[in-house]
């Protein structure tokens, strides 16, 4: 691991000054109500949220082609995000419409065979009036006939006054299905008319990310200068870690959660594929080792927590690209780095398995792939003794 300067930026002091605080402020968790706690988590996320992007600004005002390089990459990620949000909701905007033209066929169906024997039972009616009736008077029936006959009458009146009934319901039903149908159909076109701007946005800011990158490349014209930049992107990611590393160790953990290094050896990859390195390897000619695990993959696929913790990192960074780090408690933190979109905020909490990411290349990268680190107290770990498979 690269020693962490001595002196580090006062952002990061502040950094891990506000976050102690708020880790502190966990304390008293246990006697306060559920509205303290959501307003303290809150008053967390926002504190955390402003010191990252003070961070990303600092380590921006380093390199004006870096500065393109994320500006480009926050836009591609959050529009990447935002477009897998609106095909979810034409999903099931699409599967709702389906199922209100399912009950519409059945309803209609149903007022079918009502209008069916309301249409017999009309004919009886009149049956009975032009005959029944009449023919009880001219055959001077018993009085205890003709009470029953009346009786039979009311019955049959009542049973009819029912089946309207039953058969204005289902016209009711029908018209309010319709109207469901239709609003749905709009919202529908609604969102496939945003999808298709999404989509020209997303040629813009695809075209942007590639000449960035295509500058910053440009701009590193030699081997000792490419060293250079890994080295600092490699301080800028440990100083990150150091700083939230002191920051979260006082943070409440859930009365069920299960400790990290339980799980150890049986916890899932983050995202299927076959690593392209080995942790603890050289690279760079010697100069740096592999602190964690490279896993090419397609690109948007998703990336899942291998463990249960807490977001305490949700943005971009320089070298990792959009980056979110994972606080798991113990020491214990996971960082998933060069993602396409990030789907969790910091204080989130989420269990093994759990979307936090999608592949990307962010910070860069000229192929699709997650870089992978586990680690405790501050140092890396192999992940391959942690991960099953």
């Amino acid at each position: 691991m690269t020693p962490i300067p001595a002196r580090r930026p006062a952002v990061w002091q502040l950094l891990a000054a506000t976050l102690v605080l708020a880790g502190l402020s966990g304390f008293s968790l246990a006697q306060s109500d559920e509205e303290n706690a959501r307003v303290q988590l809150q008053q967390l996320q926002s504190d955390i949220k402003r010191i990252n992007r003070e961070i990303s600004s600092a380590s921006a005002r380093k390199n004006t082609l870096q500065q393109q390089l994320r500006q480009a990459e926050v836009q591609l990620g959050k529009l990447k995000r935002s477009m897998a949000d609106n095909q979810r909701a034409m999903t099931t905007s699409t599967q709702e419409l389906s199922t209100l033209q399912e009950q519409y066929s059945h309803l209609e169906l149903a007022r079918n065979q009502q209008q069916a024997r309301i249409g017999i039972e009309l004919k009886t009616a009149w049956q009975m009036g032009q005959q029944g009736q009449v023919k009880v008077l001219l055959n001077q029936e018993s009085p205890h006939t003709v009470a029953r006959t009346m009786a039979y009458y009311r019955y049959f009146f009542a049973a009819r006054n029912e089946l309207l009934g039953q058969y204005r319901e289902t016209l009711r039903q029908l018209e309010g299905l319709k109207q469901r149908i239709a609003d749905t159909l709009t919202q529908l076109e609604a969102q496939q008319h945003t999808l298709e701007k999404q989509q020209v946005t997303l040629v813009k800011a695809q075209a942007n990310r590639k000449l960035a990158v295509a500058n910053l490349s440009a701009s590193i014209s030699s081997k000792g200068e490419q060293l250079k930049q890994k080295e600092q992107d490699r301080k800028e990611l440990e100083s990150l870690v150091l700083a939230i590393e002191e920051a979260v160790v006082n943070l409440l953990v859930p009365d069920n959660y299960q400790a990290f290094k339980s799980a150890r050896g049986k916890m899932p990859w983050p995202v299927k594929g076959k690593p392209s390195n080995r942790f603890g390897r050289s690279r760079n000619e010697g100069k740096m080792r592999w602190q964690g695990i490279t896993i090419p993959a397609k690109e948007g696929a998703m990336v899942g927590a291998i463990h249960h913790g807490r977001v305490v990192y949700s943005d971009w960074l320089r070298g990792s690209g959009l980056l979110l780090i994972i606080d798991h408690g113990d020491g214990y933190m996971s960082l998933y780095a060069h993602n396409q979109s990030l789907l969790r905020e910091v204080g989130e909490w989420v269990s093994a398995g759990t979307p936090i990411s999608t592949v990307g290349s962010s910070g860069g990268q000229d192929r699709a792939s997650l870089y992978f680190e586990i680690r405790h107290q501050g140092k890396p770990t192999n992940p391959a003794n942690w991960c099953k498979g």
